[in-house]
């Protein structure tokens, strides 16, 4: 026999083993493809023999909702919003979006488990289901839950059909009035089914934790849960580059849990500028048979909140430049796409953010793993509303029976994430005032405690008198106050923590690309074209502009950071029009709801973007019919000083300074009469020297389409998606701000079209339809990947404009 023989057999007989050893640990299979769909209340939907051929097929996760249309009747709600300070209901028509969410919906979705044997243990896990599911399997009631945000589980083994086709139903059912914004609906997030064996490590039984940290060693801690008698633990550490760093073995349990003290040499710490991340793979064995086998990612990262010294990561004092973000992704709705999540926070790292808060709902974990990747800090809230309602049908109803369980399940799901660093129990709840309500926080924050010692529990805190002498916000871990800028300083004395969270703040509204004049600083100001000013000045009753923040963040060292309302647009909410049909989504982001950025993007980024330049002009410069009229002009920079020109006649220079909060952060020429051609820029540095420059134009007619892909490579996972920025300019390319033409999409090849959105809170398009307006020049058209390697080819066009094509690549990873 030759030597290459021998190996072809040594190799087989390698593989031959390492296959079986997976095959006795775990299989975990994701219910992604050909599940039934049915919108309302079919007789007996969850027996294994009903008829589902008409059904819809559907992928999960699913959105039944966003393909719309709008309708002004969905969820129309007669309420005055306490939380804004309304004392007399009016109809409120855009609040929840104005999409079909509310109803009751079926999915089903026969399945089999390859390779299934009597005596294994299968558990299905749900990540989210809106709302309130009931799960039936072969026609028998496995249990149900109530909360749409949260992850939860059930043991199956039970109710597994002997001949292993398998008949899954869920019932899913959106109650009018249960929502303040836009809920989604359906299984908008992923379902799987695990199958291990009996001895095994339980479900979310993994918690790793680094209790002690130098630069030459840290204490991995890693506590697991099993289920099974003489049974063993082998646990292998592995860095970034899948090299084994440590090891730990042990065969002694206290009650059912191992409890783990691995050194690691010389640590790379956790940051969100080093977002290095370890793997801990946990192997189970009974009488040295391989169990089961565990995977997880961690980091090594510390923590502190200290009085007067604030937030510290990893010995570091630092402060938070952190977003609010609500689940929806816009055009795709609420349904869970890792690559449209991605995009937000590559948007989000290069304005220099580095936090994000969950608001007010429990996070996806496919965006937890993204933060853990890619360096943002998290603030993980659980619960939008206690026992005190704020709608009719809202959390209220669950909250005695449920809230311990859905805090536990939020815990256990998510607590070896690196990037959460803080807990929120609460946003706003009206429990907060009374006797009652600290009972309920104190309740709340020590079963955080309990399941999580290591991270600190906030409330998003907006009736900040009320928990000045209720002592609601003394017991907090770490005080966060809504915005109440005029408490700050009160609430630092009297509160004993020793600092402020920003917890949320700004709730600027504007709409990209639109200008208003005179420009004025002013509350819930309303216009007829239901949109806001794009000059930033423009806020709620109950909040303010962004430099007001900025101020407090920098002047004070106890306010340790702020999360702005919002990143980006989200649907629901059409503050200051929600009163106002057809408003349907927010005007608070800095990014709209396609994800292009607002001038206030530049804003933040001017300040937080501390490695790359900023020189923004704004507003556009085609102003027909303006021509002599003051038309101020902003220019947000990371430079101190710099000149305007118009058609090469110079404004002036103007510097920051501390006159007022907007001349501190921002440049201002507020007396520029408009006349069309150039407005330049001429940015200087500290030293007066002349360190960049920046010029629009005033644009002809529009000509020319423009495609701009974020990607122009996909993954052939069926999945993936290029967001493709679609301009109009004129002859000579300059862009056209002002364009509203109505454009064709046409998606070819091995892909297909998904959605198209153009950041106007008040159209009424449908997402998935292939044809859209332009607004303030711009939309973005969503391209999604088959499963097929190949080429997909998009075409715009558009009545009187020369179109254009662009192709994207879909490979295999």
């Amino acid at each position: 026999m030759n030597l290459n023989r021998i190996i072809f057999i040594v190799f087989i007989g390698v593989l031959s083993s390492f296959l079986s050893i997976k095959a006795q640990t775990r299989n975990v299979i994701t219910l992604d493809s050909d599940w039934k769909f049915t919108k309302g209340n079919p007789l007996n939907a969850s027996e294994i023999d009903f008829d589902d051929n008409s059904w819809e097929t559907v992928s999960v996760p699913h959105d039944w909702a966003i393909y719309g249309p709008f309708d002004k009747e969905v969820d129309k709600q007669v309420i005055a919003i306490e939380q804004n300070g309304e004392k007399v209901a009016t109809e409120k028509t855009g609040r929840t979006g104005a999409l079909p969410h509310v109803g009751q919906a079926w999915y089903r979705k026969e399945f089999t488990i390859p390779e299934y044997e009597n005596g294994k243990k299968v558990i299905l896990t749900f990540d989210g289901a809106m709302s309130e599911p009931k799960v039936f399997l072969n026609g028998k009631k496995v249990g149900e839950w109530n909360f749409g945000y949260n992850y939860f589980y059930f043991d199956i083994t039970e109710y597994l059909s002997e001949d292993k086709t398998n008949t899954l139903a869920i019932q899913l059912t959106n109650k009018e009035k249960s929502s303040r914004w836009y809920p989604g609906a359906g299984l908008y997030r992923k379902v799987q089914i695990i199958v291990k064996n009996r001895e095994s490590i339980d479900h979310w039984g993994t918690f790793i934790t680094t209790p002690q940290i130098s630069s030459s060693l840290a204490k991995v801690n890693i506590k697991t849960k099993v289920t099974g008698e003489n049974i063993r633990i082998e646990t292998q550490i592995f860095d970034n580059d899948n090299n084994q760093v440590a090891s730990a073995n042990s065969d002694i349990k206290f009650g059912n849990e191992f409890d783990q003290n691995i050194a690691v040499s010389n640590p790379n710490l956790w940051s969100p500028e080093n977002p290095y991340l370890y793997t801990a793979v946990t192997k189970l064995y009974s009488n040295d048979e391989l169990k089961d086998e565990k995977t997880t990612r961690f980091g090594i990262r510390e923590i502190k909140f200290e009085p007067n010294l604030g937030f510290s990561l990893n010995g570091e004092v630092r402060k938070f430049k952190g977003v609010c973000l609500h689940h929806d992704l816009g055009p795709i709705g609420t349904a869970i796409n890792k690559s449209a999540l991605r995009r937000q926070l590559r948007i989000l790292k290069d304005m220099g953010a580095d936090a994000i808060r969950s608001s007010h709902n429990m996070p996806s974990i496919e965006q937890l793993e993204l933060c853990d990747e890619m360096g943002f800090m998290f603030l993980a809230e659980s619960f939008d509303e206690w026992a005190v309602p704020k709608v009719e049908n809202g959390y209220n109803r669950f909250f005695e029976t449920d809230a311990e369980k859905d805090v536990v399940n939020l815990i256990h799901a998510t607590r070896n994430h690196p990037c959460i660093v803080m807990w929120s129990s609460g946003n706003e709840v009206p429990d907060q005032w009374g006797t009652e309500g600290v009972k309920r926080a104190k309740w709340l924050q020590e079963i955080f405690h309990r399941e999580d010692p290591t991270r600190p529990v906030t409330v998003g805190m907006d009736q900040v008198q009320a928990t000045m002498q209720s002592g609601f916000g003394a017991l907090m871990d770490v005080p966060g106050l809504n915005y109440r800028l005029h408490l700050y300083e009160e609430a630092y004395e009297r509160f004993p923590q020793g600092f402020i969270l920003g917890s949320e703040t700004a709730s600027t509204v504007s709409s990209r690309g639109v200008y208003k004049f005179p420009v004025e600083k002013g509350a819930m100001k309303q216009y007829d074209d239901f949109q806001s000013s794009s000059y930033d000045l423009e806020y709620c009753s109950w909040s303010n502009v962004p430099d007001d923040d900025f101020v407090l963040q920098d002047d004070k060292p106890w306010v340790i950071g702020e999360f702005v309302w919002t990143g980006f647009d989200y649907l629901g909410e059409p503050t200051p029009y929600d009163e106002m049909w057809p408003s349907r989504s927010s005007y608070f982001g800095i990014n709209d709801l396609a994800g292009l950025p607002k001038d206030r993007f530049y804003l933040y980024r001017s300040r937080w973007n501390t490695e790359d330049e900023t020189l923004h002009i704004l507003p556009h410069w085609n102003w027909k019919g303006r021509e002599g009229e003051t038309t101020p002009v902003f220019v947000y920079t990371n430079y101190d000083s710099a000149e305007l020109f118009v058609n090469g006649k110079s404004q002036g220079i103007q510097r920051k300074h501390n006159t007022t909060p907007q001349n501190r952060y921002r440049l201002m020429w507020m007396d520029v009469k408009y006349e069309p051609g150039t407005l330049k820029v001429v940015a200087y540095d500290k030293n007066g020297i002349k360190a960049s420059e920046k010029e629009i134009k005033t644009a002809g007619k529009p000509h020319k389409i423009v495609l701009t892909p974020d990607r122009s490579e996909l993954s052939a996972d069926g999945k993936d998606l290029s967001f493709v920025t679609v301009s109009v300019v004129d002859r000579k390319g300059n862009t056209c701000p002002t364009a509203t033409q109505q454009l064709k999409f046409e998606v070819k090849g091995v892909g297909t079209f998904e959605a198209a959105c153009n950041g106007d809170a008040t159209s009424l398009e449908q997402f998935h339809l292939p044809t859209m307006k332009l607004f303030s020049g711009k939309l973005v058209v969503l391209v999604k990947s088959g499963k097929e390697t190949g080429e997909i080819q998009l075409k715009v066009k558009g009545k009187g404009l020369k179109s254009a094509q662009t192709t994207i690549k879909s490979i295999k990873n």
